[in-house]
């Protein structure tokens, strides 16, 4: 019996066999058992509220931080398309579909001269993404601007969660992992469209001059231990260049995994895991991973 009988009917699109690892930034990986592509949030609520709670259900952004193994993923992938994007500014908030890449966030902030989200720019992958990873750079972070997301439980129920709700933590958050972020409300300021422009000008230009941002590589690859950067201790352990089949630490920043071209998963997250072994024997320090791993070895 195929997957796709077991799951509950939809208004959006269903997918077998989809090939999603090439739409992520390292471009390896397996295919999605089932895509899932949901209309709108209700069908989206749906779906959740109706799925067998023994079929795994996984989330998929933009892949800019994500390594899908070269098994694939079993269950249901979602996907969220162009009715979780819009962007409506009022009274000094932006509420914007979790969908949105933050890119594009950043842009929409800067082209009505508002500020607090420029660092955005520097953050590759989705606004929803963003807020499971609390992801940060340039001096800011998710959790310091965000006042509210819309979210769907296990059991397809939409909910509105604080920031407090959320329990933000560096690179990461304290919920279930079954909640998915559909939209959210930041916090923003009026500002100097020339003075915002030149910040987030000076952003890209600190990205492209420190991290190998023209490479398949998926943004930094371990979190920054407590009092230490990642980068530090792995050029100190002798990582920076080291490579395994066709994946490579960056020689421009040694805490990104570069794919060559033909690296596979396997590859990239075996030298992931020779750092870890080789910066622990160095100098007693256990890197955690950054990057999602997600999916089937095999």
């Amino acid at each position: 019996m195929s997957l796709l009988s077991l799951l509950p009917e939809v208004r959006g699109e269903y997918r077998e066999n989809a090939n999603i690892a090439k739409t992520t930034w390292f471009g390896v990986g397996g295919q999605a058992e089932v895509l899932f592509r949901p209309k709108d949030v209700d069908d989206l609520a749906n779906f959740r509220g109706k799925i067998s709670s023994d079929i795994k259900v996984s989330i998929l952004g933009v892949g800019s931080n994500l390594l899908i193994r070269d098994g694939g993923i079993k269950g249901v992938v979602i996907k969220l398309g162009k009715s979780f994007v819009e962007m409506i500014y009022s009274n000094k908030i932006i509420e914007v579909g979790a969908g949105a890449l933050n890119y594009n966030l950043a842009n929409y902030c800067k082209d009505l001269s508002l500020s607090g989200l420029e660092f955005l720019v520097g953050i590759p992958g989705s606004v929803g993404g963003s807020i499971a990873m609390n992801a940060g750079a340039y001096g800011s972070d998710i959790s310091s601007q965000l006042l509210k997301v819309e979210a769907i439980d296990r059991d397809g129920n939409i909910t509105i969660l604080r920031n407090e709700d959320v329990g933000f933590v560096y690179r990461g958050n304290t919920l279930d992992e079954g909640w998915i972020f559909t939209k959210a409300w930041f916090k923003i300021s009026e500002g100097n469209k020339e003075e915002i422009e030149n910040r987030m000008q000076e952003i890209h230009s600190a990205r492209e001059n420190s991290q190998p941002i023209r490479s398949k590589t998926s943004g930094s690859t371990f979190k920054n231990p407590t009092g230490y950067k990642a980068w530090e201790l792995i050029d100190r352990s002798g990582c920076r260049g080291l490579k395994i089949g066709d994946a490579i630490v960056s020689e421009k920043h040694c805490n990104f995994l570069i794919n060559l071209g033909n690296a596979t998963a396997s590859d990239i997250e075996d030298l992931g895991e020779e750092v870890r072994r080789r910066v622990l024997n160095q100098t007693g320090i256990d890197l955690m991973w950054e990057i999602i791993r997600i999916g089937d070895k095999f």
